[in-house]
């Protein structure tokens, strides 16, 4: 027998845990404030054009979905060790949103306030999301993203089985520690983008960055663009077809690289062995190509 569900209409709640430990509601056009934890431990619950004004909505709930609602900032740490749930259409203001959760989908959010939002997720659905702020998604893992537009330092720290397509990342430090990752159709901006990641792969992208792509093991390069990016691939182990020139190389540990030309390429003998990297530059011209061996 199915279970019957409650519904709750333009109610306004105060206090904590005003609703704990609800089963099987639909709320719409509520407000929850002035009071931590109001729906702690909740499950099958589906939520319209409601508000959170207050701390720690959603902590410990089972099947949520979020259609329309406005999380504000002081609903800070607002949803943790919660599974299944689901944001559409949402304008999320607090900081410290979703941590150890495990299936989360989010389409057409903005996140204004994002900083250590995204911690320690798993099998995560991003969908035209908006966000700023420093440590998103950090040490989250299953992750397939499109349409993410991203304004914050140190992005996707220690990451692991990441899909990211058609998205603009302004991330300096972005996915750090990192493994399994690809890159499709984006644009990244950022200093010392993926070092110490494993099994990084970008495809047909742009980056700029300073000293990035370095320290990473098993890093592929299709079809894409380095604008502005200098002592790039340091003890790398790199297969890249870059379209255009590179500012300049510096000591990558082994693998492929193939441009147009390469600004300055610093070889350092003493600290990397140079035959194991194969450098072909389209363009091999004294102005093209400045090797510099030490």
């Amino acid at each position: 027998m199915a279970e019957m569900v409650k519904l709750i209409r333009r109610q306004y709640y105060t206090g904590e845990r005003p609703l704990f430990m609800s089963e099987n509601l639909k709320i719409f056009d509520t407000i929850f404030t002035d009071g931590e934890s109001p729906l702690k431990e909740s499950k099958n619950i589906e939520l319209t054009g409601s508000m959170f004004k207050w701390k720690y909505p959603l902590w410990y709930c089972e099947n949520i979905s979020c259609k329309s609602c406005v999380f504000f900032d002081m609903a800070r740490a607002g949803i943790w060790y919660t599974n299944n749930i689901s944001l559409s259409d949402c304008a999320y203001d607090a900081p410290k949103g979703f941590r150890r959760c495990d299936g989360v989908k989010i389409e057409k959010v903005s996140f204004p306030n994002a900083s250590e939002t995204l911690w320690s997720c798993k099998n995560v659905t991003l969908n035209d999301v908006q966000a700023k702020g420093d440590y998103f998604a950090m040490n989250s893992e299953n992750m397939v993203i499109d349409g993410l537009t991203l304004y914050g330092n140190y992005s996707f720290d220690g990451c692991k089985n990441v899909t990211v397509r058609n998205s603009r990342l302004l991330s300096k430090d972005a996915f750090w520690n990192s493994d399994n990752v690809t890159v499709e159709n984006c644009f990244i901006s950022g200093e010392y983008l993926g070092w110490n990641a494993k099994s990084l792969t970008l495809i047909n992208c742009t980056v700029e960055s300073l000293q990035g792509m370095c320290y990473i093991e098993s890093l592929k390069m299709i079809n894409c663009k380095l604008i502005n990016t200098t002592l790039a691939f340091e003890y790398s182990n790199v297969e890249a077809d870059i379209d255009g020139s590179i500012d300049s190389v510096i000591n990558p540990s082994s693998g492929r690289i193939t441009c147009e030309s390469i600004g300055e390429l610093i070889l350092e003998k003493d600290k990397i062995d140079p035959s194991k990297t194969k450098i072909i530059c389209k363009k091999d011209t004294a102005e093209g190509c400045r090797c510099k061996c030490v």
